[in-house]
């Protein structure tokens, strides 16, 4: 593994986050307007929860709640996070980990990027050079299941 390869390096710095006291409405106009799956709740300029798609359906939709409920009602919390320091190995266990598909980049409580799988897949992918496909493979073999 190519201990160089920081989540700094990867993440996408422009985040799209909503606060905690708008609607589920609000959140869902906001990612279908950005075409993104998923987005950060603030409250008091701090990062505090994720809502996505996959929440909105089973919290909402199949629930028949109301559109507008607010979010800190359904967003999923504690906030999982990860420094922009720690290194793309790290990211890939925490998301196989905890089963998540999006972790947001925090340096103390300031939310300064966020990192998906499609970000680490993309880096997994970008070229053919040997160091890549080191990358690739130690990546994959740490993402099976153990039995």
């Amino acid at each position: 593994m190519d201990d160089s390869t920081f989540v700094k390096d990867i993440m996408k710095n422009n985040v799209i986050s909503i606060d905690s006291s708008m609607t589920v409405k609000d959140a869902a106009e906001m990612m279908d307007g950005s075409e993104i799956g998923g987005i950060v709740v603030m409250e008091n300029n701090t990062a505090t929860g994720m809502v996505t798609e996959r929440d909105i359906v089973r919290r909402i939709v199949a629930k028949n709640k109301n559109y507008s409920t607010k979010l800190n009602d359904v967003m999923s919390t504690p906030l999982i996070t990860i420094s922009p320091d720690e290194t793309v190995w790290e990211l890939a266990q925490l998301m196989k980990v905890k089963k998540i598909h999006r972790v947001p980049v925090t340096s103390g409580t300031r939310l300064v990027g966020i990192v998906t799988t499609t970000d680490l897949t993309r880096i997994c992918s970008v070229g053919s050079n040997t160091e890549l496909r080191k990358i690739t493979e130690q990546i994959l073999m740490r993402m099976k299941p153990s039995n």
